[in-house]
């Protein structure tokens, strides 16, 4: 088939792993509707992709991974840097010579009678300066026509990268899903990512966390910009005006909820509204006017099925109604749809388990989707997308948001004194553990800035970096920091706050923080509303007084026991920014006060 480059570093790099994995056919993706409709037919022929009712779910797919195959694996990633301190101490690290050696052993000759695919992809909207480009050889149908919903493809990719080496090398090599010799290793000097033994998205959809996080940290470290695992939403008052938001969380904290958003309906009869301009992943640089702006450099939603709901979120269960592939949900065979727990209570009887196996969800004690099963949507479907969702120039951030799950700790939300302060809050992010997890309940896990399985570097060196870009902007046009927390519980163990679209009510408190027209009283972990400042118009009821108050309150005894968690936490990092050293320092004697 014709090459779609003349691009030399490309070409070669793509000889010499044909000359690796023996491919008995070589297809180069170009971005065609025609050939992806061709690789969807060819997929459902093996058996891979399985149509679904075209009225009820139409150019939807139903795709089933093996059983061993289903998660990402944490402890089969690696960062592959010179020296075991660049990798940090929170990455498995491995010699990038070892490594490659071990990974071209069990690649070697592993597509013989397969189809080597060639996807160039861009990161991005193609050709603004924001994007990057990678290439990922794949021999999985399922791996191509995901990329074509989580990416940009095809040759106006490659036309874009013309004969620069700037871009990213992936090899993906599926062999015989063997978990014991299951390898993601990402090498971030050298702008590669190998995966082999694998099947999942998680693991073999290169662009995603393996590009878009692991890698482009390293490079954004390197050119000065960011990437970062956080949400981008718009919010958009009765002024008419967007105020664009970056918040991340750790994994069950309602990231997505959040990004896509609907307000509660007082709000929305005044003209509230929130737009979804990404969902995961935040690309942020400085813009001409000292402003920093963010892109989301994916194309689609990678979102986990069990769980969304008209209620959860409305707009998600949207954008997966059309041109959609489902992975390991239930298959109900009565109408050729799908299922998941969660979606209603109305479990399909005659069906196929995530498995494959027949199902009855009526009498079954066993799920029919798998609780990591996912949906792969493309952005564009969602009802309350971004109109900037495109723009190459990104969109301006006036604050950044973390969070995570805490029974008693953290109030509903804070804001941070200045930005080495709010390093300091995103670096002591943590979660308590739900029964969902394995292991005990209310075991607190740190995660920084929601980046710990996800930083291509000694995550020290990412909060100096986060340090260092703070330095290069002006106090009065970079972003402020908070902290926010839907999950505080009384004493009976009973969530003090709505959630869902009711966070919308946090959100205007912080833009208003932004803007300074809103109060707060200082505490000894940084700014908290003032009771009245939050509104509660229409939760009469839900959020009494007492309960605002409560979920507002700061308790020293609580943060004594907190700065001894984080201490322990920072004695990891032997590259602990002194910056941070005193942040905690400080936040010690305020509570001892």
């Amino acid at each position: 088939m014709e090459k779609l480059t003349t691009n030399k570093s490309v070409l070669d790099w793509i000889e010499d792993k044909i000359a690796l994995v023996k491919p008995d056919n070589i297809v180069w993706i170009d971005g065609s509707e025609a050939q992806i409709e061709a690789l969807r037919a060819e997929g459902m022929r093996t058996g891979e992709m399985i149509k679904l009712n075209e009225e009820l779910l139409p150019d939807c797919y139903l795709h089933r991974t093996a059983v061993n195959d289903v998660a990402r694996v944490e402890a089969r990633t690696f960062i592959c840097a010179p020296t075991k301190e660049e990798a940090g101490p929170t990455n498995n690290w491995m010699d990038p010579a070892e490594a490659y050696k071990m990974l071209y052993d069990i690649a070697r000759d592993s597509y013989k009678g397969r189809t080597m695919y060639i996807i160039p992809y861009s990161m991005g909207p193609v050709g603004s300066k924001f994007s990057k480009i990678g290439i990922e050889l794949t021999d999985s149908i399922y791996v191509v026509l995901n990329m074509a919903i989580m990416t940009r493809t095809g040759k106006a990719v490659l036309d874009a990268l013309g004969d620069s080496n700037d871009w990213v090398r992936g090899l993906h090599c599926k062999c015989q899903i063997d978990e014991e010799k299951r390898y993601i290793c990402q090498f971030p000097q050298d702008n590669t990512i190998i995966s082999v033994n694998s099947g999942y998205g998680g693991n073999v959809l290169l662009g995603k966390k393996c590009f878009a996080l692991r890698i482009a940290s390293y490079q954004g470290k390197q050119e000065g910009w960011q990437a970062e695992h956080m949400l981008i939403l718009g919010l958009q008052r009765p002024d008419g005006k967007i105020r664009y938001i970056c918040a991340a969380f750790p994994s069950a904290c309602g990231k997505t909820n959040l990004a896509m958003l609907i307000p509660p309906e007082g709000y929305y009869k005044k003209g509230y509204r929130v737009w979804c301009v990404g969902d995961d992943i935040s690309w942020i640089r400085k813009g001409p006017d000292g402003r920093l702006y963010a892109i989301n450099p994916e194309n689609g939603f990678f979102g986990v099925a069990p769980g969304t709901n008209e209620k959860s979120n409305p707009n998600a269960l949207a954008s997966t109604r059309q041109g959609t592939i489902f992975t390991n949900v239930a298959h109900n065979l009565d109408n050729n749809t799908v299922w998941w727990e969660g979606l209603d209570k109305n479990p399909p009887e005659n069906a196929m388990d995530w498995t494959g196996k027949p199902w009855n969800g009526k009498t079954s004690d066993v799920k029919g989707a798998h609780p990591n099963s996912r949906f792969t949507a493309p952005a564009k479907n969602c009802p309350c997308i971004s109109s900037e969702f495109e723009n190459p120039d990104g969109v301006p951030i006036s604050a950044f948001v973390f969070g995570g799950r805490r029974a008693k700790l953290a109030p509903l939300v804070y804001q941070s004194r200045d930005w080495n302060h709010g390093v300091f809050v995103g670096s002591i992010v943590a979660s308590e553990t739900t029964a969902a997890a394995a292991g005990a309940v209310g075991v607190v896990r740190r995660d920084p800035m929601a980046m710990l399985p996800f930083c291509g570097y000694n995550m020290g060196d990412y909060w100096q970096h986060w340090i260092d870009i703070g330095k290069t902007l002006d106090p009065e046009k970079a972003p402020k920091m908070f902290n926010v927390n839907w999950f505080r519980k009384d004493a009976d163990g009973n969530f003090l706050w709505p959630g869902f679209g009711d966070n919308l009510r946090v959100l205007d408190w912080i833009i208003d923080r932004c803007e300074g027209t809103a109060d707060a009283e200082e505490t000894a972990i940084g700014f908290v509303p003032r009771k009245e400042d939050i509104n509660l118009e229409g939760l009469e009821g839900v959020v009494s007084d007492a309960q605002l108050e409560e979920i507002l309150s700061v308790d020293n005894a609580l943060w004594k026991d907190e700065v001894a968690g984080i201490e322990e936490f920072y004695a990891k990092f032997d590259r602990l920014p002194p910056v941070l050293k005193a942040e905690l320092e400080d936040l010690k004697a305020r509570v001892a006060e």
